[in-house]
């Protein structure tokens, strides 16, 4: 019996007598997939009648959705941190970076992605834009609103995916094989949660996925990937007003129609589903590789 329990305590903590980092990441991931999201499923359906908010695609309403998985993702992060004798945040989002360099550098390479498939996509003949959606104060008033629900979503979903979850099983199994399972998480979320979800944007979730843990990896910080994950929703949803799971955006800048091929136009999962997102992504890929190879000559320099 005592070689039982001996074997038992070594297989669930380790040498600093703590829970081993890969049943810390499980009950992460059971907690906050199923246990968190049915406690809070009915004060937020009742917050959503009083206040409400409906199924369209709106600012508002993914806002108050999206604002669930990032109300689970802090509290978890910090509850484990607790635990570790972390910070909350000290899974890649170091307040001292918020909104700083980092973040801006992610934002830029998300408005290059989202605007360059776009104009592949109008010399291709798939996107033909006629003009603006809105005019007046209703502009500057959208921007605003859909920016902060992107903020939302960025903030809400990296800290879920690419936070303690990931890091944690990166400790247990290794970068590459964390990377994998969460790009997998990641992209069945959305390929068995989302409507009209099909296996190019599987290709395309998946590729971006490792590509966010790959630039975790070459910046040590999540903040690049919550620029990047901020400036490309917005462009696709704000500026482009490109269909999201067959609902178009409400309040969108750009007055556009899609017609031809899905293989161009993303179909009704829009920009990200258009194969002219690989080439994009492939160059991603190597600017995080280039950076990283340069930041690394600049540490090994002479007289630094």
């Amino acid at each position: 019996m005592q070689a039982i329990l001996s074997g038992a305590k070594w297989t669930f903590t380790g040498a600093d007598r703590k829970v081993r980092p890969i049943w810390r990441a499980l009950l992460f991931f059971a907690l906050g997939n199923f246990v968190l999201p049915l406690a809070l499923a009915q004060p937020f359906a009742t917050l959503a009648v009083a206040l409400h908010v409906g199924n369209e695609l709106s600012a508002a309403s993914v806002a108050f959705y999206e604002a669930m998985l990032l109300i689970i993702s802090f509290a978890l992060t910090w509850a484990f941190g607790w635990y570790e004798g972390r910070r909350v945040d000290a899974y890649g989002l170091p307040v001292s970076q918020a909104f700083r360099g980092r973040f801006w550098e992610g934002f830029l390479i998300g408005v290059l992605n989202a605007g360059a498939v776009a104009l592949a996509m109008i010399a291709a003949g798939g996107m033909t834009v006629h003009g603006l959606a809105l005019h007046g104060s209703a502009l500057p008033i959208a921007a605003l609103a859909w920016f902060g629900t992107n903020l939302v979503i960025g903030l809400g979903e990296e800290m879920w995916y690419r936070g303690y979850l990931f890091q944690t099983l990166w400790k247990a199994i290794g970068f590459w094989p964390s990377a994998a399972a969460i790009a997998l998480l990641f992209a069945s979320d959305h390929y068995f949660f989302k409507q009209g979800e099909n296996v190019w944007d599987v290709i395309t979730l998946v590729s971006l996925s490792v590509w966010v843990c790959y630039s975790v990896l070459k910046t040590g910080t999540l903040w690049l990937a919550v620029g990047y994950h901020v400036a490309f929703d917005f462009m696709q949803l704000f500026v482009i007003g490109t269909k999201n799971g067959s609902l178009t955006p409400v309040d969108h800048l750009l007055d556009v129609t899609f017609r031809g091929p899905a293989w161009v136009s993303g179909g009704v999962l829009g920009t990200e589903a258009s194969f002219f997102m690989y080439p994009a992504i492939a160059l991603m890929y190597v600017y995080i590789w280039w950076r990283g190879r340069r930041a690394e000559g600049r540490a090994r320099a002479p007289g630094e």
